[in-house]
């Protein structure tokens, strides 16, 4: 990677959650500030009218404690995605606000849901079972960092708590393992070793031949150089008349 690209890519990795961030704060703020409810632009389930909320709500929160649970995951977790699945980082993030609000939007119960939480569970469960489904140790690896920091969200996919949108997360969920199973992303191939090799031949490698059966190394000489024969060429001068 050249460097204007190594450039370009750090700023996207830094650049998304940034954003991301920004934008559901600043609608926070303009509520407080002007004293603006957003909640209308909920998604509202089974209204034509509920339909703008599957865009908008993600950005509406209905407190600072809201806010901010949902603040560190969504930066986290956009920088897993854009920095691991950089090709289809866009392509999930937008996929997975549209499906996984229009799901919230046909089974979730008659109230404004509201929140980014639904597109945190998008983004856990995309690069969970992306991670497995691509078995590359460096996904597989982050696949574990997802479960281990985030795997208590799984409980809220259920109706444990009044006052959550399990159903948004449910939609998120399943959004995410629809989107693992359907993008195609690029995997770095994983390098394998001559001997990791089917047509791999103990006796033919160089390296082996060293040691006996027994695993004992073997003092080998070196072959004496062979000694060139002299060649040697007479230049005879005519003698000069006087």
């Amino acid at each position: 990677m050249s460097e204007s690209k190594h450039f370009q890519f750090s700023n996207a990795v830094l650049l998304v959650p940034l954003v991301a961030i920004l934008s559901i704060w600043t609608v926070y703020w303009m509520e407080v500030r002007f004293g603006f409810n957003f909640n209308e632009f909920g998604i509202y389930p089974r209204k034509l009218s509920g339909l703008r909320g599957i865009v908008f709500g993600p950005f509406v929160h209905g407190s600072v404690e809201h806010l901010y649970n949902n603040t560190i995951p969504l930066a986290v977790l956009t920088s897993f995605l854009v920095y691991f699945y950089r090709n289809a980082a866009f392509k999930t993030l937008l996929l997975g606000v549209l499906i996984s609000g229009a799901l919230t939007w046909l089974i979730g119960r008659p109230s404004y849901h509201i929140g980014a939480s639904g597109v945190i569970y998008v983004l856990a469960s995309f690069i969970f079972f992306k991670g497995v489904f691509a078995k590359h140790f460096r996904l597989i690896a982050l696949s574990l960092v997802v479960v281990f920091i985030y795997g208590s969200m799984i409980w809220y996919i259920f109706p444990v708590k009044d006052g959550i949108s399990w159903e948004g997360h449910l939609s998120g969920f399943v959004t995410g393992l629809l989107l693992a199973l359907t993008t195609r992303v690029r995997v770095p191939t994983v390098k394998k070793y001559d001997w990791e090799r089917e047509d791999y031949n103990e006796e033919n490698d160089p390296f082996l031949r060293q040691f006996d059966k027994d695993g004992n190394f073997i003092e080998t000489q070196p072959e004496p150089e062979k000694d060139e024969p002299i060649k040697v060429t007479y230049h005879y001068k005519k003698k000069e008349e006087n």
